[in-house]
């Protein structure tokens, strides 16, 4: 038996043990078809089956009403960037933006090709050490629509509320969806990449409710309109098969669980080790997000020097502890402990923390 790492990797990410052994065992010959899943036809009914299956439980667990779409597609994330303005900024109307980090930078971006755009609040100068708040909403009523970053994996930060906009609100979920309950009517749209709590890298879930796809322009190329893809229920061409497999996988996986519900109070149990540990060492560790913000699923930390910095990251390692080394933006250190990582993990590695601290000081 081999040993499986404490895997913190900010994505691709870890996968539910559980869901790795059902898809080795079932990885060469899928309900006995003789082929695995990656050979079947999309148009076959044995697809078709998984297909409907991951869209059901999606459903079932986030509570997505009749009125809203769920679609599978590819490009990432950062495909959306630019389907969501091709398909819904049109040339009299503005899309405002609340900026809270390298992919809301990335949004915009995208967006200022197709139109109009207005950076409603921002945290950047204070380096996104937190989401902003009591910003204005006022004269925005005729935009296109608001969008935000609900969880930021560089800056470690998080939304806790979010706004009750008068216009349409888009969210960029890739790195926090499933990991709490939310209100998916707060939303018009909500895209997300899997590489974090839906699987490996490969397919992006977009919800989106139908009243909003009809305001959608008629000019963007077809296999980028989101309609197209309405109409085909994902199969306009060929899906990502077996992302999409995985993810069906992963879904069946959080409602044995016991659903969002539960999974949201075992990341709040995962995320407090740590934060603790910061919380409990005097400023030998300093947490990068303000309190109010901080994230359930990335936690981004300094140590005093850069010097200690390597030590921690080299013992780390040493120690089983994979994915901790920060992003440049802030430096130090990042756990992600999204929703596959165990609370073992979580527990061990503030357990190290306390150790490296008593033996650095």
């Amino acid at each position: 038996m081999f040993l499986r790492a404490y895997n913190f990797n900010a994505g691709p990410a870890a996968i539910p043990l559980p869901v790795l052994e059902k898809a080795q065992k079932e990885l060469v010959n899928f309900n006995n078809s003789g082929m695995s899943v990656m050979e079947l036809s999309h148009r076959s009914k044995e697809y078709e089956d998984v297909h409907n299956r991951a869209n059901t439980l999606l459903r079932e667990l986030l509570l997505i009403p009749d009125s809203y779409e769920v679609l599978f597609l590819q490009g990432g994330a950062s495909l959306q960037f630019s389907m969501i303005p091709m398909n819904f900024l049109q040339q009299d109307k503005t899309a405002h933006f609340v900026m809270t980090g390298a992919w809301s930078e990335k949004a915009l971006k995208e967006a200022k090709r197709f139109g109009e755009t207005r950076i409603l609040a921002s945290s950047k100068e204070e380096n996104y050490t937190h989401i902003p708040q009591g910003f204005s909403l006022e004269g925005i009523e005729d935009g296109a629509y608001l969008h935000i970053t609900s969880n930021n994996t560089i800056f470690g930060t998080q939304w806790t509320d979010y706004p009750t906009s008068p216009i349409p609100l888009i969210a960029d979920m890739s790195s926090d969806i499933l990991c709490k309950e939310i209100d998916i009517e707060k939303f018009s749209l909500i895209y997300a990449g899997a590489q974090k709590n839906l699987g490996p890298s490969g397919v992006t879930v977009v919800i989106a409710k139908k009243e909003f796809l009809e305001t959608a322009t008629d000019d963007a190329p077809t296999i980028l309109k989101y309609s197209t893809h309405v109409d085909s229920q994902s199969l306009y061409n060929t899906p990502p098969t077996f992302s999409i497999y995985m993810l069906s996988l992963v879904l069946e996986w959080v409602k044995e669980q016991g659903g969002v519900k539960a999974i949201q109070k075992m990341n709040e149990e995962k995320a407090g080790y740590i934060y603790s540990a910061i919380e409990q060492s005097n400023k030998f560790y300093k947490a990068h997000a303000t309190e109010d913000s901080r994230s359930l699923m990335n936690i981004t930390f300094t140590l005093p020097n850069e010097e200690l910095t390597k030590k921690f990251l080299t013992e780390a390692k040493e120690r089983n502890f994979i994915g901790l080394a920060g992003h440049r933006s802030v430096g130090g250190c990042r756990a992600s402990t999204y929703n596959a990582v165990p609370k073992e993990a979580c527990e061990a590695l503030a357990a190290f923390m306390k150790e490296f601290q008593e033996n650095n000081q």
